[in-house]
C-alpha cells in the first residue's frame, strides 16, 4: 500500500499546474487515462466499504476476498497516474511512488487472503480517504469551489509579499491562472492552480485515519481540526513559493539549467517550476505529512495502529510503536486510561 501516494496524491504530490504566457491544454490521452483513473478509484473505494460491511455482518472469507480485489483495484488506479506523473508533471518521486503503489497494494492483499485481519483497519483508513477526497475529484462544483478558494488565498499571499498579478482562467478552466505578464518576467511562465494544489490529498489522508479509528469523539475532532488547520496553512505558503518561483525564476542559475535540461530533459524555462514544486516543495511536504503525524499521534494515538501494519508491508516485520511512544495504555475498545478522565 502506497501511503504516501494518496496525497499525490501526497501533498508531497500537490501540484501548481504550469503554463507558458497562454493555457496548455491536456491531451486527450491524459483525459482519457482520468475517466479511467475516476472509474478505478470509485470502484476500490465502492469495495473497500463493502468489504467492511461483510466482515461487520460476520462473513469474513467474503470479506477478505473482496477487501483483495479492492486493494489490487485500487493498485490499478494508481497505475494509472504513472504516465500523467512521468510525461506531463515530470515528477520523479510521484511516478515512483505511483510505480511501486501495484505491487505494494496487490501484497496488501495477498495478506488479507491469506489471514491477517488487521488489515481491516487499513482497509477502513483507505476507505474514508477515498470518501473525502473523491467527491472533490469528480463533483465539478466541488472541485471549482476548492480551486478557486485556493487560487484567491494564495493571491493574497502573492499580495502580501508585493505581487498582485491578478486572475484569469487558466488551461482547466477555473479562475485560478496568475496573470503574470510574461514580458516582465524572467521565464515567460507563469502558474494555475489545480485540485492537487488545495491540500485535499493530505487532507484526505488525515481525516481517514482519524475516522477509521475507535477513540472518543472529542480527541477525533481535535485532530481533524489541527490537521486540517496545519496542511491549509504550509499548503498556501507552499502555492506562493511555487507561484512566485516560476515567473521570477529564482532557479535558473546557468548550472541547474544545464544540469536540468541536459540529465532530466527539461524545458529551460521551465526548470524553475520544477524545481521549485518536484523537488523543493515534495521534498518538504514528506517532512511536513510526518510532522502533522506526530502531532497528531498525540492527540489520537490510535492512528498509530493503521501504520503499524504500513511498516509491516513495507518491511515484513512486526512494530509497536504504540508501545515505543508509550501510548499502550490504550485498550481495545478504543479508549484509554488517560481519555476516560477527559470525559
Amino acid at each position: 500500500m502506497n501511503m504516501a501516494s494518496v496525497s499525490a496524491a501526497t501533498d508531497a504530490a500537490s501540484v501548481v499546474g504550469l503554463e507558458s504566457a497562454g493555457a496548455t491544454a491536456l491531451t486527450p490521452a491524459i483525459l482519457s487515462s482520468i475517466q479511467l483513473t475516476d472509474m478505478l478509484a470509485w470502484v476500490a473505494v465502492a469495495a473497500f466499504f463493502g468489504a467492511l460491511v461483510l466482515r461487520w455482518q460476520g462473513a469474513l472469507e467474503p470479506a477478505r476476498y473482496l477487501a483483495t480485489g479492492a486493494w489490487v483495484t485500487f493498485g490499478g488506479f494508481w497505475l494509472t497516474m504513472v504516465p500523467y506523473y512521468y510525461y506531463e508533471m515530470q515528477s520523479p518521486l510521484q511516478t515512483i511512488l505511483a510505480l511501486a503503489a501495484l505491487p505494494l497494494c496487490a501484497y496488501t492483499g495477498y495478506l488479507l487472503w491469506g489471514g491477517r485481519d488487521s488489515l481491516f483497519l487499513l482497509t477502513k483508513a483507505i476507505a474514508f480517504m477515498g470518501l473525502i477526497y473523491l467527491p472533490a475529484e469528480t463533483i465539478p462544483v466541488f472541485r471549482a469551489w476548492l480551486i478557486e478558494t485556493t487560487a484567491v488565498q494564495t493571491h493574497y499571499g502573492m499580495e502580501l509579499l508585493g505581487h498582485s498579478p491578478g486572475l484569469s482562467e487558466g488551461a482547466n478552466g477555473y479562475q485560478s491562472r496568475f496573470n503574470f505578464d510574461s514580458d516582465e518576467t524572467v521565464t515567460g511562465r507563469t502558474t494555475y492552480i489545480i485540485l492537487a494544489c488545495t491540500g485535499i490529498g493530505s487532507m484526505a489522508i488525515f481525516g481517514g485515519l482519524v475516522a477509521a479509528v475507535k477513540a472518543p469523539l472529542r480527541r477525533k475532532v481535535t485532530a481533524f481540526a489541527l490537521a486540517i488547520g496545519v496542511i491549509w496553512f504550509l499548503n498556501l505558503l507552499r502555492n506562493v513559493f511555487i507561484g512566485l518561483a516560476s515567473p521570477w525564476g529564482w532557479f535558473q542559475q546557468d548550472w541547474l539549467v544545464s544540469f536540468m535540461v541536459t540529465y532530466m530533459g527539461a524545458e529551460e524555462s521551465r526548470v524553475s517550476f520544477l524545481v521549485a514544486h518536484n523537488y523543493i516543495a515534495q521534498s518538504l511536504s514528506i517532512v511536513a505529512l510526518l510532522g502533522i503525524t506526530y502531532l497528531l499521534v498525540k492527540i489520537v494515538p490510535e492512528i498509530l495502529e493503521p501504520l503499524e501494519d504500513v511498516l509491516f508491508i513495507l518491511t515484513g516485520n512486526e512494530y509497536d510503536l504504540l508501545e515505543a511512544l508509550g501510548a499502550d495504555d490504550i485498550r481495545a475498545d478504543g479508549g484509554s486510561e488517560r481519555a476516560d478522565s477527559e470525559r
